[in-house]
């Protein structure tokens, strides 16, 4: 069942009559008598002290709110924060105080609701993973630890969608739009085996199609609205107008689709699209790196130059990270700026600079586990099944870190060193550790050779030393 912070339970809304009516349902009087706050201005009171603590579940809002700086320091500020999300890093998770592990779709049993209001039964087809558990199921235990167990007594997902049925129906004749009134006394057999319906399905009153007014005339109302100008002015210090927005292969902040190498094969990092007559101004080059800057902040990515691009304008990707690159984040560079009505941001545009980024070196960096970076060195993730591969930049050549985290594992190092070249292997007992391959510009080494390496190493010393190269020769 979802919900809005400006709504009350069932889509009714903050008004005298509504209040009463659920103050009946639920046998209480203990409602907030308010609307709470939209997502940006709930960090923004986090960030004020106002709000001390926060459950957040199924999202990522230091990745999708805009100013994610201020996310941030909201959340690390925050005295309880509680995440549950299906997957064990991300941006917001690592505020949290308590961290609950969440079912992802192909877990759960429950319904869901399409844009056409039809109501379709969702079936588990993958087991719950270790201590996983449904959001109602963990919303109870927690109710019932606090002492609301009455209230909290859900044991199955039928008992909660019964409850929001009964209440859509209660005291509806037909005068609040949402009403499955008609499906709350269903058993368990039956609800199991509901066929999709779109309501309402109304004890009392008929269904309605596809349109139907909620003005007081019965009529549908068309309100006119009056364009307003963005908040984003460009000026001589930032020329350009950012877009963000998806790219074909990547869903919201990648906490799923990111860890498919499939699906990072269309994009692999983040990038940011260019028109050519941009390009030429800004002395950018195809494929080399860019920063990418507001009032707010920075983030860098890998230039695209498109003759599709309109020319004055950039555009990044919005899924990009801090658990697959360094600065890759473009909500980092957007303004809290919101629509006055919806609260929606304005994540479609900021007044932004570009230049170019020719750092002094680039390297690959391939390991069995992590390795703890300078905070100095750009990264991004690539993906790569059964290893940790990042592609990497920096402005100084110091490599003692590298060689002394090695050192201090115990491994065996063969160092290949000429000009601009550096590479490095680390080997454990006949395993290899890690590879690293850096030069003035990328370096162009066999990527999926290198990680069938770590799988089955090679054993003599002509595929080692070509192992060291990054090429199979």
């Amino acid at each position: 069942v979802g919900g809005l912070a400006t709504m009350l339970a069932a889509h009714m809304n903050f008004e005298t009559d509504d209040l009463r009516r659920l103050a009946r349902f639920w046998g209480t009087e203990r409602l907030a008598q308010t609307p709470g706050l939209t997502a940006v201005d709930l960090f923004a009171a986090i960030g004020r002290g106002e709000v001390k603590a926060v459950w957040i579940m199924g999202t990522n809002p230091v990745v999708s709110l805009p100013d994610s700086h201020a996310v941030s320091e909201a959340l690390a500020a925050c005295p309880l924060v509680i995440v549950s999300d299906v997957a064990a890093a991300t941006d917001t998770g690592r505020f949290a105080h308590i961290r609950f592990p969440a079912l992802a779709w192909g877990e759960k049993s429950g319904t869901v609701t399409n844009s056409e209001r039809r109501i379709s039964r969702q079936r588990a087809f993958m087991p719950p993973p270790g201590e996983a558990r449904a959001d109602w199921w963990i919303v109870a235990r927690v109710a019932q630890a606090l002492g609301f167990g009455s209230a909290f007594a859900w044991q199955h997902p039928h008992e909660v969608f019964s409850e929001h049925a009964a209440l859509s129906g209660y005291e509806n004749d037909g005068q609040r739009a949402f009403d499955i009134g008609g499906l709350a006394d269903l058993s368990r057999e039956a609800w199991d085996a509901l066929e999709p319906v779109r309501w309402p399905v109304s004890r009392s009153h008929a269904s309605w199609g596809l349109l139907k007014g909620w003005h007081r005339s019965g009529k549908l109302r068309m309100v006119p609205v009056t364009p307003q100008p963005t908040r984003a002015v460009t000026d001589a210090f930032y020329p350009l107008i950012l877009n963000s927005g998806r790219i074909r292969d990547q869903w919201h902040t990648m906490t799923r689709t990111g860890a498919v190498p499939r699906l990072m094969q269309h994009i692999s990092e983040p990038v940011v699209e260019v028109a050519p007559a941009d390009a030429t101004r800004y002395q950018l080059l195809e494929g080399e790196l860019a920063r990418v800057h507001s009032p707010n902040g920075v983030m860098v990515a890998k230039v695209t130059i498109s003759a599709g691009q309109r020319p004055g304008s950039l555009f990044v990707p919005m899924h990009w990270n801090n658990q697959y690159a360094r600065q890759g984040r473009v909500n980092n560079l957007l303004r809290a700026v919101t629509d006055p009505h919806s609260g929606q941001p304005e994540s479609k545009q900021a007044a932004v600079a570009i230049a170019a980024w020719l750092p002094a070196w680039k390297g690959e960096l391939i390991a069995r586990q992590p390795v703890p970076l300078p905070a100095s060195l750009h990264w991004r993730r690539r993906a790569a099944q059964g290893v940790i591969h990042l592609s990497l930049a920096g402005d100084t050549r110091s490599r003692d870190w590298l060689v002394g985290w090695c050192q201090r594992q115990g491994w065996q190092m063969q160092v290949a060193e000429g000009g601009n070249v550096w590479n490095l292997l680390a080997w454990q007992g006949g395993e290899l550790m890690l590879g690293w391959w850096s030069d003035a510009s990328e370096p162009a080494i066999d990527a999926e050779w290198i990680h069938a390496a770590f799988r089955t190493p090679p054993q003599n010393a002509a595929r080692r030393h070509a192992l060291l190269s990054g090429r199979k020769g």
